[in-house]
Protein backbone atom coordinates (compact mmCIF):
# COMPACT_ATOMS: atom_id res chain seq x y z
CA UNK A 1 0.00 0.00 0.00
CA UNK A 2 1.09 3.65 -0.74
CA UNK A 3 0.96 6.87 1.15
CA UNK A 4 -2.59 7.94 -0.83
CA UNK A 5 -3.84 4.65 0.31
CA UNK A 6 -2.93 5.65 3.96
CA UNK A 7 -4.23 9.26 3.62
CA UNK A 8 -7.62 7.31 1.65
CA UNK A 9 -8.03 5.34 5.12
CA UNK A 10 -7.35 8.27 7.44
CA UNK A 11 -9.89 10.30 5.76
CA UNK A 12 -12.74 7.57 5.76
CA UNK A 13 -13.21 7.89 9.33
CA UNK A 14 -13.70 11.75 9.55
CA UNK A 15 -17.35 13.01 10.86
CA UNK A 16 -18.02 14.75 7.55
CA UNK A 17 -21.57 16.48 6.73
CA UNK A 18 -22.02 17.46 3.25
CA UNK A 19 -25.19 19.80 2.77
CA UNK A 20 -26.03 22.42 0.00
CA UNK A 21 -25.47 25.89 1.68
CA UNK A 22 -28.72 26.95 1.03
CA UNK A 23 -29.88 23.59 2.95
CA UNK A 24 -27.08 23.11 5.98
CA UNK A 25 -28.69 22.89 9.26
CA UNK A 26 -28.59 25.99 11.47
CA UNK A 27 -25.98 24.07 13.89
CA UNK A 28 -24.94 27.09 16.13
CA UNK A 29 -21.68 26.24 17.87
CA UNK A 30 -21.78 29.22 19.99
CA UNK A 31 -24.88 27.45 21.77
CA UNK A 32 -23.14 24.62 23.86
CA UNK A 33 -19.70 25.08 23.13
CA UNK A 34 -17.66 27.62 24.83
CA UNK A 35 -14.41 29.49 23.23
CA UNK A 36 -11.79 27.58 24.18
CA UNK A 37 -13.69 24.17 22.92
CA UNK A 38 -13.95 25.55 19.53
CA UNK A 39 -10.54 27.15 19.25
CA UNK A 40 -9.46 23.37 20.04
CA UNK A 41 -12.07 22.44 17.60
CA UNK A 42 -10.13 24.55 15.17
CA UNK A 43 -6.48 23.23 16.21
CA UNK A 44 -7.90 19.51 15.60
CA UNK A 45 -9.42 19.89 12.61
CA UNK A 46 -5.98 22.03 11.23
CA UNK A 47 -3.35 19.21 12.13
CA UNK A 48 -5.87 16.42 10.78
CA UNK A 49 -5.87 18.61 7.26
CA UNK A 50 -2.30 19.15 7.02
CA UNK A 51 -1.94 15.20 8.51
CA UNK A 52 -4.35 14.02 5.90
CA UNK A 53 -2.83 16.09 3.03
CA UNK A 54 0.31 14.12 3.97
CA UNK A 55 1.86 17.50 4.68
CA UNK A 56 4.14 18.98 7.54
CA UNK A 57 3.24 21.93 9.34
CA UNK A 58 4.86 24.81 8.46
CA UNK A 59 7.52 26.39 11.15
CA UNK A 60 7.64 29.86 9.38
CA UNK A 61 7.05 32.53 11.58
CA UNK A 62 3.48 34.32 11.35
CA UNK A 63 5.22 37.62 10.27
CA UNK A 64 6.51 35.63 7.32
CA UNK A 65 3.49 33.74 6.39
CA UNK A 66 2.92 33.64 3.05
CA UNK A 67 -0.59 35.48 2.48
CA UNK A 68 -2.31 38.35 0.24
CA UNK A 69 -3.89 41.34 1.45
CA UNK A 70 -7.02 42.03 -0.43
CA UNK A 71 -8.64 44.85 0.12
CA UNK A 72 -12.74 45.05 -0.43
CA UNK A 73 -12.18 48.22 -2.91
CA UNK A 74 -9.59 46.65 -4.44
CA UNK A 75 -10.79 45.55 -8.13
CA UNK A 76 -7.86 42.60 -9.06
Amino acid sequence: MDERDDRRRARAGLPIRIHPLREAPPDNLRAYTTDAERWNMVVDLTLQAWDIAGLELPDYTRSSAPIRVRRLHDPT
